[in-house]
C-alpha cells in the first residue's frame, strides 16, 4: 500500500498586498502555507499561514530563508505595482521586481530542491496595441514600471531555459476588488463616493483620465488562475491572465455612481493625470483558457458593489 502523498509546501511572497491576502485564503488547507511579508511593513497574520518578515532585495536573507523552509511551489507576488510613482523615481520599482525575482530564484537554484515558481510580472510588458493582445506580441513597455516588469519577466524565464528552474510567468491586466488601495482608479472613485455619502467630503469626485479602456478582472478570478498556474502551467511559459473585454473607465464610473445614495458630481484633476496613458489595454486569454480551462466567473457589477461596499464599511469604521 502506497503511503498518502504529502501535502505541499507553498510560499506566498508579497502576501500582505491586494493579491497576496486573496492568495493566502485561495490556498488556505491545501497544505504547510508560508507568507512573507516586507520588513517593516504591517505584519501578517491569518489566513492559516506563517508569517515572515523578509526583504525580497536582501539576497543573504532570502537565501536563508529560503534554504530554512524549502518550499514545494512559490507565488511570487512580492513588488512594487505603481504605474504612477514608477514616472517619479524608477529605482525602488527595479530593486524590488527586478533584483528581488533575481535573489529568488538565484535562493531556489541554490538549493536543489524542486520547486514550482509561478513569477507574477504584468501586463506592463506589452507594447501598445489597438487590438487583443496575445503571450506572443511585442514586448515593448510603455513606462518605467513596465520597463521593470518586463526585466522581472525575462529573468523568470530564463530561469526556466538555462538553469533548469520550474518556472511559470503570469501577466495579469487590470484587476480590482474589495481591499485595493485607492491609488488605482476604481478604489479611489469608490472611497470617494463612500465619503461623500456619510457627509465626509463635497459631492465631487476627482478624476483622471475616463476615456481610457481596460481589460479588468476581478481579483478573486485573478488569484484562482494563479492556484491553477501553481498546479498546472507549463514550464517555461508565460500566460496572461485577463477577461478578454476592455472596459471604459467612465462607464465604470458610472456604474459605481448609480449604485451610490448621493447625487455627484465628476471634476478632472490634472495631477491624476499620467504622462503617458495607453488608449487600450486589452487581453487575450486563449492560451489560459484552453490549457487550464480558466474563466473569470464574478461579473463587474458584483465587483464594483462589493467594492463600493468594502469601502463604505472601511470609512465607516474610520470615522
Amino acid at each position: 500500500m502506497q503511503p498518502p502523498a504529502q501535502l505541499p509546501t507553498t510560499l506566498v511572497t508579497g502576501a500582505a498586498g491586494f493579491a497576496g491576502r486573496y492568495a493566502l485564503e485561495r490556498l488556505a488547507g491545501h497544505g504547510r502555507l508560508l507568507a512573507w511579508s516586507r520588513p517593516g511593513g504591517t505584519p501578517g497574520e491569518g489566513e492559516g499561514a506563517e508569517w515572515q518578515q523578509v526583504d525580497i532585495t536582501d539576497a543573504a536573507r532570502v537565501t536563508a530563508a529560503i534554504d530554512r523552509t524549502r518550499p514545494d511551489r512559490i507565488l511570487h507576488l512580492a513588488g512594487a505595482a505603481s504605474v504612477a510613482s514608477s514616472w517619479a523615481s524608477a529605482v525602488p520599482h527595479l530593486q524590488t521586481n527586478a533584483l528581488g525575482t533575481d535573489a529568488l530564484l538565484e535562493a531556489v537554484h541554490r538549493t536543489g530542491h524542486p520547486c514550482r515558481i509561478v513569477v507574477v510580472t504584468s501586463a506592463q510588458v506589452y507594447a501598445a496595441t489597438d487590438g487583443p493582445i496575445t503571450e506572443d506580441d511585442a514586448l515593448v513597455p510603455q513606462s518605467p514600471y513596465g520597463l521593470t516588469k518586463l526585466a522581472q519577466d525575462r529573468l523568470a524565464l530564463m530561469a526556466a531555459s538555462a538553469d533548469g528552474l520550474d518556472v511559470v510567468v503570469a501577466r495579469p491586466f487590470n484587476h480590482i476588488g474589495p481591499r485595493q488601495e485607492p491609488a488605482y482608479a476604481i478604489a479611489s472613485f469608490a472611497r470617494q463616493i463612500a465619503r461623500i455619502e456619510r457627509g465626509l467630503d463635497p459631492p465631487t469626485i476627482r478624476v483622471g483620465n475616463l476615456e481610457t479602456h481596460r481589460d479588468i478582472t476581478d481579483v478573486r478570478d485573478v488569484v484562482d488562475a494563479y492556484a491553477r498556474l501553481l498546479e498546472d502551467g507549463a514550464k517555461g511559459r508565460a500566460y496572461n491572465v485577463c477577461s478578454g473585454h476592455a472596459w471604459r473607465v467612465r462607464d465604470l464610473l458610472d456604474r459605481l455612481l448609480a449604485l451610490s445614495t448621493s447625487a455627484i458630481d465628476v471634476e478632472t484633476d490634472p495631477a491624476r493625470l499620467r504622462p503617458v496613458d495607453v488608449p487600450l489595454v486589452l487581453g487575450d486569454g486563449t492560451r489560459l483558457a484552453a490549457e487550464l480551462d480558466w474563466a473569470p466567473r464574478i461579473g463587474i457589477d458584483d465587483t464594483l458593489r462589493d467594492t463600493l461596499d468594502y469601502w463604505r464599511e472601511r470609512v465607516r469604521s474610520d470615522a
